[in-house]
């Protein structure tokens, strides 16, 4: 059965590159987000094996909304992805349980690793 995962970044072009680079290796993008509150919204609609989250958005940012969600599920599965390189945001990210973080612009071999890593834990 194929992994849900949820796209969350305020770019559409972004989801767009995402959805396109797991679909093809099997993924099921069961839903996407434009910023923090609907990502946690959908998260706790759809339950998804894994979220990929850009941490600057609207209305609640990344870390936020990865706070919520662990709320929700300890065990949630987040890779962050993001721009801000700010190593402050990678330790507070990291700390609330995120999986990875990676820094746009990004390989999409970097992209599949981090997700393929997260889901086997």
């Amino acid at each position: 059965m194929a992994k849900k995962i949820l796209i969350v970044d305020d770019s559409e072009f972004m989801r767009m590159m995402l959805r396109g680079i797991l679909e093809p290796y099997g993924y099921s993008i069961v839903g996407e987000a434009e910023d923090g509150d609907k990502a946690v919204e959908l998260f706790n609609q759809l339950r998804p094996d894994l979220v990929t989250m850009d941490i600057i958005m609207a209305n609640m940012s990344g870390v936020d909304s990865l706070r919520e969600i662990k709320k929700i599920e300890k065990n949630a599965k987040v890779v962050v992805i993001s721009a801000v390189d700010q190593r402050d945001v990678l330790l507070e990210s990291l700390r609330l349980g995120a999986k990875d973080f990676i820094v746009k612009p990004f390989e999409e071999e970097r992209v599949l690793s981090a997700v393929k890593k997260a889901l086997e834990k």
